[in-house]
Parts: structure tokens; sequence; C-alpha cells
């Protein structure tokens, strides 16, 4: 049997007022997820443990069946695998946003979702600046970077700026929370401050203001760690796997895990990738992989944006633009394919970050009879088969593992 998983970033939500109270996902057309829900088994899953940050990272690994409790180390070591950065044993990566800060708050966590290019032009006026021989800053995708720190200590509180819009920025800057961390957080803190100096009247953001667009004008470190020691999936369960995205992170995930790292001309992370390219991409994956780990980002986003209407269009496309055509094809193969559709957490656009809460997921294996589930949404999903499962309860079931 092959495996696929299409994981809607984000796309769980809470009842809104607007929508009659329903959520996104009840409010959306979503008739061919609903098709497999009714032919699948379904239940909730609680990705993130209450003791850990619920980020993508920790989600998507749980996803995969990690052990998260044990392996997590932040976000930036998982994207450092995946641009290919090397790491030491004593080299600690973060993220590093490029971000828009006005009036003294946080306005986004994206700068307006700048172009690569630009942001690029950025990194290398701050790698001019302040790179040496223990720190360096490496450029990534639009607004998300990379930057490690030799000798660094991880024991900070570092927040998320997704996590805090409208924040003022100086009520959540990095903090230590051991002596020990005081040099590194001291550190951090002089490169966040530093760096609005040097950003602020670089030629890309006065022609972003000029155009009406967010500038970046902060750095902002989080989600710290050094580098994990994970098993591959073939090590775990026996399965070769891809990983078709648009984010730096999931390929970080799918490096460690060994999964090979498909790129499809077009992916955004936003609402307008290439969903058409992805799904077809994951289709022909399927034929030389085991398990293919299709993930799209753009429900997510729109949920950090509290867009509603973006989130309802988003799952929208997702539905007939990506869960038609795989659910089509798939079925011409001649092995049967497992297909499962989950979110990592939920992103509600009322709080616009992610929450711990457990989110819904459909698992459909050729052969096993379906549950009493029709329709695929948040509460609907309570009823079904697998009812609230958690840790790597959800890979052994798409494996069919008991």
């Amino acid at each position: 049997m092959k495996y696929i998983i299409i994981l809607g970033d984000g796309m769980s939500d809470y009842p809104i007022e607007k929508l009659g109270g329903k959520t996104p996902l009840m409010a959306a057309d979503i008739t061919n997820i609903d098709k497999l829900a009714k032919m699948g088994r379904c239940g909730l899953f609680r990705t993130v443990p209450d003791e850990l940050p619920p980020g993508s990272e920790v989600a998507n690994m749980a996803v995969l069946g990690y052990d998260v409790r044990k392996l997590y180390q932040g976000r930036g070591v998982l994207e450092a695998a995946s641009m290919g950065v090397k790491l030491n044993s004593d080299d600690l990566a973060m993220r590093c946003n490029l971000i828009c800060i006005q009036d003294g708050k946080i306005k986004n966590h994206s700068a307006g979702h700048i172009s690569s290019e630009e942001s690029h032009q950025l990194i290398d006026a701050l790698n001019n600046e302040f790179a040496n021989e223990f720190q360096l800053f490496h450029k990534g995708v639009s607004y998300r970077h990379l930057f490690v720190l030799k000798n660094g200590r991880k024991e900070l509180k570092l927040t998320p700026p997704h996590d805090v819009p409208g924040t003022p920025f100086n009520n959540v800057m990095p903090e230590s929370l051991i002596p020990e961390a005081d040099d590194t957080c001291r550190i951090l803190s002089d490169l966040i401050s530093r760096s609005q100096k040097i950003l602020k009247d670089h030629p890309v953001n006065i022609k972003r203001t000029a155009e009406g667009k967010d500038p970046a004008n902060s750095v902002w470190f989080w989600s710290a760690g050094y580098k994990p020691e994970m098993k591959t999936l073939k090590e775990l369960y026996g399965k070769t796997g891809a990983v078709i995205s648009a984010v730096d992170l999931l390929y970080g995930i799918g490096a460690y895990a060994g999964m090979d790292i498909i790129h499809v001309e077009g992916a955004t992370g936003l609402y307008t990738t290439n969903y058409e390219g992805k799904a077809k991409a994951a289709v022909e994956a399927l034929k030389s992989h085991d398990l293919v780990y299709l993930h799209i980002e753009a429900t997510d986003e729109a949920g950090h944006e509290g867009n509603v209407e973006l989130k309802i269009k988003a799952l929208e496309y997702l539905d007939k633009r990506v869960v038609k055509y795989i659910m089509e094809e798939t079925a011409k193969f001649d092995e049967p394919v497992a297909i499962a559709v989950t979110p990592d957490h939920a992103t509600p656009c009322s709080v616009r970050t992610h929450t711990h809460d457990p989110v819904p997921f459909i698992i459909y294996r050729p052969g096993e009879e379906p549950d009493t589930v029709t329709e695929y949404n948040e509460t609907s999903v309570e009823k079904g088969y697998y009812g609230l499962i958690k840790d790597d309860q959800f890979i052994k079931a798409i494996f069919g593992i008991k």
C-alpha cells in the first residue's frame, strides 16, 4: 500500500459569529474532503503536548510519529537542515524573521510577506554589519531566515512574532531563563535594536514604504535549539518518503526524517500557491515512494491574518485543486493508496496564532469499513472511529500498525 498525508496547515478554527457560529471548515464548500470523510475513518488528534509550544515544528514532527518531548529543539535547527546549513554541537540555531514594527508595536510577523529578492538584500546588509566567526545570518525564503550563534545557550524566552501582533516589541524582547544564558540574551537583544537602525534607511525599505508596503525594519529571533538526533522514517517504520512544501521548516523535518525533498515551481506558501503543481508532484512522487507528505501553508497564513474570507477561499482551493485531483488519480493506481487529511494545529482567525486544540483528521485506507462521519470539521469527527488520539497513534493508523 502507498500513503499520502495532505496537511492543511492551521486549517482548524473556532466558531465565528459572522459565519453564524460555524468554523471556516463548516462554512467552506469542501465537497471532496467531505466525500473522503464518508469513505474513511475520522477522529481528533492532539498533535502538541500541553508542555510544548503549539508551533508547526512540534506539530508536523508529531504527525510523522516522532516523540516531540524528546526530540524538540526548536524551529531553527529544522530550517537549517532544509537550507543545507551544517550545524556543530555547539551551534545555537534559531529562526530569524524580518518583521514590521510600527509605532513601537509589532505590526506583522512577515514584513507584509516581503519577497525573497528584497529580503536577501537586507540579510546581506545585516551580515556586512554583524557577521563574524561566532555569528551569522543565513538567507531563507521571504521573511523566514536563520541565525546561528556559536556557544549560545538556549535557555531563553523568545516570543514568536506571529503570536503577538499589535504588542509593543519592547514588552516581548528576549529574556534569559538562567544566569548562564544572560550573555546570549544580551547578544540577541542588541542585534534586534541595532538591526532597526540598519534596516530603517535601507533602499529596499525606502522603496517599500514609498509603494505603500510594510517595511522589514527589524529582525526577530525565536525557536532556538541545537541539532536533534532523529531516526529516519525508514529506520522507524521501514518506509521511504518524500515531502512537498513551500516552507523551509517542512523540508528540514523531511531532511532529518530521511525523506526526499521535492520543490515545485510557483509554490509560495500563500493562497496564490501552485496548488495543481503540488498535487501533480505528489501523485508522481507516490510512484517511487511509500509515503508522500504534502504540506499546504495558505490556511495558516489566513489564520494569522485573522482573515476569515481568505481562510475559506484557501480551504476551497485545497479541496478542489488538490484533494479532488489526488483522489481521482490515486484511484487509478494498481496499488491501493491510503489518503489522510489533517491540519498540524489550529490557527483560529479570532486569536491569529496557533493553539493546543486537538485537530480533526481523516484516514482513508482502501478496504477498511468507514465510520459514520459524513462531513469533515472540528465537531463532526468527534464521533469518528478513532476518537481522540495522540503521539504516534496517527502515523501508525495510516500505516495500519497495531
